[in-house]
């Protein structure tokens, strides 16, 4: 039966009379570890960050109405020319309207569904912005703001003003910041729009917002959903998108498949809208783990050096203990114990260091104008990384102490004694 205690004593006895191997040993470990945890804290965080930049703004399912030149052209009807091969050339799109026919129905069955979390209409038209003598060409989308701030977290990207104040104002607007700087509009102030239909709108500003994407902020606005169905002067049925937050984003495809076949309306998932993006996500997250589990390799390497010269160095240790009746499992546990008192140790100590350095890069400021609402480093401490860290190090150095003690477990200690 193996005694632990005279086991871990003599273990203990060893790491602490090679104090300053032990110590690097236990060091290297601690550092691969703080270095692990502080690096994927970090990029898993600034990811996230750069994930939620596009994605917090993108419906998982985006429906509307895509006007197409018609797939039956005249020609195709007459029968004399069926069996000829036709050519058509500029071909017009056909009469149609951008709005969604059956709307309103539409997004009632769709509430319906027990795997959607919302279904926000929308309407978006083309404008002209008029302040003085500057004109800008731009879009205006009719939203309920306040729908959207819960589903699209709409509201961190208003630097001025309030979700709030633009459903409660019927004639306001949320002016992109890209063309407030332009046109020098503040609150309060009000600018005239021009639908191209023609006529001239005139809203207050209620509030100012800047999604980080300069080419949108610099054309993009929104009002209440009403307001902009009363300057195009349409009915309340009038809609021109409808807008899908799921519960799992892996049921967008399937979803937009269905609804393309059921209501014959052009439906895009999140995916093929973002499947650039979520490639070069894909990518940083690669790169991340690789470098992380490089570090992590790299100390376990360090203390397999480690043990193995103090395998050398014990060798009289190990021909005593055989001789005194030590078996050879026994010395190969007392220096596997090592190496996992070496990796516990470090292992917590590396926790430590990551945590402590994770949490000061959070408050390190960061101040961009393309992300307004972020003031520090972005983190992440996800619970998950530290319990693969520590299992790591106890991993590593498990393997890393392995092959040693299984050298000692072997040695013959009257070949020892015989050499001294």
């Amino acid at each position: 039966m193996t005694n632990w205690k005279v086991i871990l004593n003599i273990a203990k006895t060893h790491l602490l009379t090679k104090i300053k191997q032990t110590s690097t040993a236990a060091l290297g470990v601690t550092f691969g570890i703080g270095a692990y945890i502080t690096l994927v804290c970090f990029m898993t965080g600034l990811n996230g960050m750069l994930d939620d930049l596009i994605l917090n703004q993108t419906p998982h399912v985006h429906i509307y109405n895509e006007i197409e030149p018609s797939e039956k052209q005249p020609i195709s009807l007459y029968q004399d020319l069926k069996e000829s091969f036709n050519v058509v050339h500029s071909i017009k799109p056909k009469l149609s309207q951008k709005k969604i026919h059956n709307a309103l129905p539409i997004i009632k069955y769709l509430e319906e569904n027990k795997n959607i979390r919302g279904v926000l209409p929308q309407v978006k038209t083309q404008i002209f912005y008029i302040a003085g003598s500057i004109e800008l060409g731009g879009n205006l989308t009719g939203i309920k703001p306040i729908d959207e701030a819960q589903l699209f977290n709409m509201s961190d990207y208003i630097v001025e003003g309030s979700a709030e104040a633009l459903q409660s104002t019927d004639n306001g607007i949320l002016l992109g910041i890209g063309i407030a700087k332009k046109m020098s509009l503040k609150i309060g102030d009000r600018v005239q729009l021009s639908p191209i239909n023609g006529g001239i709108f005139p809203l207050k500003i209620v509030g100012i917002f800047q999604s980080g994407i300069a080419d949108l902020d610099a054309v993009q606005s929104f009002a209440n959903i009403k307001t902009v169905q009363r300057i195009l002067g349409k009915a309340q049925n009038y809609i021109t998108d409808i807008n899908i937050k799921l519960y799992d984003i892996e049921e967008a495809f399937p979803l937009a498949k269905q609804i393309e076949k059921q209501f014959m309306l052009t439906a895009i998932d999140i995916k093929t809208a973002n499947a650039q993006f979520e490639t070069g996500t894909t990518i940083r997250n690669l790169i991340t783990y690789a470098v992380s589990i490089t570090l992590l390799i790299v100390a376990g390497f360090g203390i397999y050096n480690i043990l193995n010269m103090l395998i050398y160095e014990k060798m009289n240790d190990i021909a005593i203990l055989k001789a005194i009746g030590f078996s050879g499992k026994d010395v190969q546990l007392i220096f596997m114990s090592q190496a996992m008192i070496i990796g516990f140790v470090g292992g917590v100590l590396g926790l430590a260091i990551g945590f402590g350095l994770a949490t000061l890069i959070s408050t390190v400021p960061f101040q961009t104008e393309a992300l307004p609402t972020v003031d520090t480093y972005p983190i992440n401490i996800n619970p998950l990384f530290f319990i693969i860290g520590f299992s790591f190090a106890m991993l590593s150095t498990f393997l890393a102490g392995y092959l040693p003690s299984k050298k000692a477990k072997s040695i013959d200690p009257v070949k020892i004694i015989r050499g001294q």
